[in-house]
This record gives C-alpha cells, sequence and structure tokens, in this order.
C-alpha cells in the first residue's frame, strides 16, 4: 500500500465522479494496484481555468476492469473516504512546489509531474494534507470525544480544540463522522456565502455564526457522500421539509412542492422571489443533477 495522486479535470474526458469512483488506462494499473487500501490526493492541473489544485482526498476501496470500455479501468472510492479539502493547494507556493517527489536531481520539475496516477511520499503527502486542511484543524475534536459541535439553535458558538498528536492519526481523524460534518459544513457554508438556497435570508448571530444548515441532499445515511455537489445551504424550516421530501428541486433547480404539503401557499410564501435555489456561480460547486434525481426518486412525496 502506499500513497498516491490522481489528476482529474472538471472538464475530463473519462466517466469519473471524484466521490465514488475513477476510470484510467489501463497503463496506470500497477501505479493505482500500489495505492489500493490507501489514501490518494486528488489533483486538476494548471492548465484547466479556475483550477483547484489538489482539491481532495479519497481511500481505494477496489480496482476492477471497466466492463464498458476495453483497456480501461475503474478505482472504486471506499464509502465516506472522499473529502473536499477547506483550502485547495495550488501546484507552487512561495517556496515551491508542494509536491518535492516531482522534481528531478537538478531541482527541476520533471515529466514525472504530467503522469495521470503517480505515487507519492509520506511527507509529500501529509505536507499537502495540513495545507488541505490548516485552517481546520485547530478547531475539530479528537475521534471518539463527546462535543457537540452543531448546537440545536443554530445560533450559539460552540469551539472545541483538536490536537493532532500523532502524523499517524490524522487520516482516522478525517473518517470520523464528528469531524467530517464540521468540513462539510464549512465547505457548503463557504460556497452558499452562508445564504439559505430556498429562502435566500443570510442571518448571522453576533458571534458571526451563520443560522443555516448543511444539508446533504442525498443523505449519508444513503451512501450520500461528503461533496460540496450534494450540499445545499437550508435554514432550519426548509431543511426540515428538504428532509421530508415536502420540497426539492428539480435538475434546473427550480424549486418543488409536495402534492402532499398540507399549506401549498404559505410553503411558496417562504422561497426566495425567482422560485429556483440560490447556488453558487460555478457549475463545479452546484448541485449535481445525480444527487437531485436521487432525493426526488427517494425522498420528494410526489
Amino acid at each position: 500500500m502506499g500513497f498516491g495522486v490522481f489528476i482529474h479535470r472538471s472538464d475530463s474526458i473519462y466517466d469519473d465522479s471524484p466521490a465514488e469512483r475513477y476510470q484510467f488506462p489501463s497503463q496506470y494499473l500497477g501505479r493505482v494496484l500500489a495505492c489500493l487500501g490507501d489514501w490518494i490526493i486528488y489533483y486538476e492541473p494548471k492548465k484547466v481555468a479556475y483550477t483547484r489544485g489538489y482539491f481532495a482526498i479519497a481511500k481505494v476501496g477496489r480496482v476492477m476492469p471497466d466492463p464498458t470500455a476495453p483497456g480501461m479501468h475503474i478505482a472504486l472510492v471506499e464509502s465516506g473516504t472522499y473529502l473536499d479539502f477547506i483550502n485547495p493547494v495550488p501546484f507552487s507556493g512561495p517556496e515551491g512546489v508542494v509536491e518535492h517527489g516531482v522534481l528531478n536531481d537538478e531541482g527541476r520539475i520533471s515529466g514525472r509531474a504530467q503522469s495521470a496516477v503517480r505515487l507519492i511520499s509520506s511527507t509529500d503527502f501529509n505536507r499537502v494534507v495540513l495545507l488541505g486542511f490548516n485552517e481546520i484543524e485547530s478547531e475539530l475534536p479528537r475521534v471518539g470525544e463527546a462535543e457537540v459541535l452543531e448546537p440545536v439553535s443554530g445560533f450559539a458558538d460552540v469551539q472545541s480544540p483538536f490536537i493532532l498528536e500523532h502524523e499517524r492519526d490524522r487520516m482516522t481523524q478525517f473518517t470520523s463522522r464528528i469531524v467530517r460534518d464540521h468540513i462539510f459544513r464549512r465547505l457548503v457554508l463557504e460556497a452558499y456565502d452562508r445564504r439559505c438556497a430556498i429562502t435566500g435570508l443570510r442571518l448571522i448571530n453576533g458571534g458571526g455564526r451563520a443560522e443555516v444548515n448543511a444539508a446533504h441532499i442525498r443523505p449519508v445515511e444513503a451512501n450520500g457522500p461528503d461533496i460540496l455537489t450534494n450540499g445545499l445551504a437550508l435554514s432550519g424550516t426548509a431543511h426540515w421539509m428538504f428532509d421530508r421530501g415536502l420540497i426539492s428541486l428539480s435538475d434546473d433547480l427550480e424549486i418543488l412542492i409536495s402534492r402532499q404539503a398540507n399549506d401549498r401557499e404559505s410553503i411558496q410564501l417562504l422561497f426566495n422571489r425567482s422560485g429556483r435555489a440560490i447556488v453558487p456561480q460555478r457549475a463545479a460547486q452546484q448541485p449535481h443533477p445525480h444527487f437531485l434525481r436521487w432525493h426526488r426518486d427517494n425522498c420528494f412525496k410526489h
């Protein structure tokens, strides 16, 4: 087992879904197999407009031939391991490249940096992960501790210390439900500017805490990933109605009301004037139709 870097473009020609699967040519099979059962970092090349650089981690759970594409293979991501970085990490910074392993003996960037799949040292892996989560690590609890990070009211500020005692503990922290919920909330609220996608309200308390919740479109209990495109910023009432299938969203983000709702007119008064969900401008951050369809098929009361 070993750490790796998988290159993924938001405009990829491959049948990729980073939180679920990574399609690759057979020439990379040996390198992918070397990462089986271990963690990889996703990287988006600099040539991509609005590149995210190193943008997420995931664990390779299984590797198999792609039954639909001869000569191609699929790396399946272990459920519940994909996690976007709080801070996407650029390929290089003031002190040079972040991934030292792409340098040759003369200290120049080698052709290895162009490889779609490459192994990475534990030192480089830890460096990238620390940069990706460096604003959050001081806030997260240890695994197993019983801190409450999300108060029921949505207005009180509760913050618990997080002490990373050993380097080897880091990846255990990022599979903790407490930690993942905290990071997911941070990602969603920042992308939505702390504004409810349904009502359009942006309520912030005196301590700077937003009223909105980070809602999964496809719930974690139904194998929904902790990925921004599976998230919505919703106020308490909107979140309650969404989870119970009284409202949903079409693929083009029109807000739908269930026929089983007992007061459709009052519900509609809660919506923002456009009647459509207010989402981030960048397509890569918007709700994915795959998850919206799952919600309509499995939660929405038609």
